[in-house]
């Protein structure tokens, strides 16, 4: 997890209009990448390098897909824990460490330490939820999910 702002000039133009044309959505095909780079006047070999290169510098933090686990019969749960701030990165590296964990994110808060849990059965959200408290020694705030709302959320780059 990138806790600083990226360096002036750390994403060139078409790092930007990669990030952006990805939000949009993925090619379903044979050869995704190529399609990409096609679309970005890049090659197949560009754009799985500049993925690579971005991950690395933390100006994303993951890609793949975003699987609904509770169409499929698993369950997500909003988390937060509140972790004092000399033991941050120590416990931010055992939380993310869990296969469950789709993403997590530092806040200005009491509570400042926010994941979301994805598990393949409803039982599994207790099961990591436990396993995160008896590794750091703190308490995990649990928020289940009781409506859906689909807000569409995209951050321009």
């Amino acid at each position: 997890m990138r806790r600083q702002p990226l360096p002036e000039g750390a994403l060139d133009a078409t790092d930007r209009a990669l990030i952006n044309l990805l939000q949009e959505g993925f090619p379903l095909s044979n050869r995704p990448y190529a399609e990409v780079g096609a679309q970005l006047g890049c090659s197949e070999e560009d754009v799985l390098k500049r993925l690579g290169h971005l991950r690395e510098i933390g100006a994303i933090t993951r890609f793949g897909p975003f699987i609904d686990a509770a169409a499929m019969g698993g369950a997500f749960c909003l988390c937060a824990m509140a972790v004092p701030q000399d033991r941050f990165e120590d416990v931010m590296t055992l939380v993310n460490a869990h296969k469950e964990v789709a993403h997590n994110y530092e806040r200005v808060h009491h509570l400042n330490m926010w994941f979301v849990l994805a598990c393949d059965q409803p039982e599994g959200i207790d099961q990591a939820a436990d396993q995160i408290e008896a590794e750091t020694g703190i308490a995990v705030k649990r928020f289940p999910k009781l409506k859906e709302f689909f807000i569409g959320f995209k951050v321009s780059a």
